[in-house]
């Protein structure tokens, strides 16, 4: 963790022909469409280990609901959550919080949640197994009624995504996409939440974040 630059990690995000610029499009995509089916009125958003933000920046920039939409965007390097900052400021989204915080506590999101729309994009290929299912199985705890949450994780072999997707089957949520480019080793999926919301735990350790993903996905 201590030896990768996380601020450098976001370059390939400038190249239109990076996996990684290709995989953020899609999730902008699905950010804007999550938006587009929520009820009216205010809605609440949540990202995990948000890094710079562009996912939720970059699809609500321009979206007509962008009044409408207070986050919270958790970041731990705060040379990334500055950036992060300046980018909600320049879009006039003047509802983003951007923390400066550890992502896998889950304090880190009390007075945030429940959320109509959590990310967790750029999460799953730097944890463990077994913190993907808990981390999981927590996220009804920051959901709203029928929220959507979004995440991302590589698919090299051997391939988790089937088993994150039965993971956020049995968590109590349905899957609305999952997008996986013939070309490209990457997944991104999209699950709204069936089951009852859950109230939020305070002092709740998620996940440790070994950082094991390389910068192409």
């Amino acid at each position: 963790m201590s030896e990768r630059d996380w601020v450098a990690w976001h370059d390939p995000y400038d190249d239109d022909s990076s996996p990684l610029h290709r995989r953020l499009l899609i999730v902008q995509r699905h950010v804007t469409a999550a938006v587009d089916r929520a009820p009216q009125g205010r809605l609440r958003a949540v990202s995990l280990c948000a890094g710079q933000g562009r996912d939720l920046i970059g699809a609500l920039a321009g979206h007509p609901r962008r009044g409408d939409i207070d986050a919270r965007l958790v970041e731990l390097d705060d040379r990334n959550a500055e950036v992060a900052r300046g980018a909600a400021h320049a879009s006039g989204l003047d509802g983003i919080e951007v923390v400066a915080a550890d992502a896998s506590v889950s304090d880190a999101y009390e007075g945030a949640v429940p959320a109509n729309l959590v990310l967790v994009c750029g999460v799953f290929g730097n944890i463990s197994d077994a913190d993907i299912a808990s981390t999981i199985e927590f996220l009804p705890q920051l959901c709203a009624e029928n929220a959507t949450v979004i995440w991302t994780r590589h698919r090299r072999p051997p391939d988790a995504t089937p088993g994150i997707r039965a993971c956020f089957e049995t968590s109590g949520f349905d899957e609305v996409a999952f997008d996986a480019p013939d070309d490209l080793l990457f997944g991104v999926g999209v699950d709204r939440l069936r089951a009852p919301p859950e109230p939020l735990q305070r002092g709740v350790h998620l996940f440790d974040f070994v950082g094991n993903d390389p910068v192409e996905p």
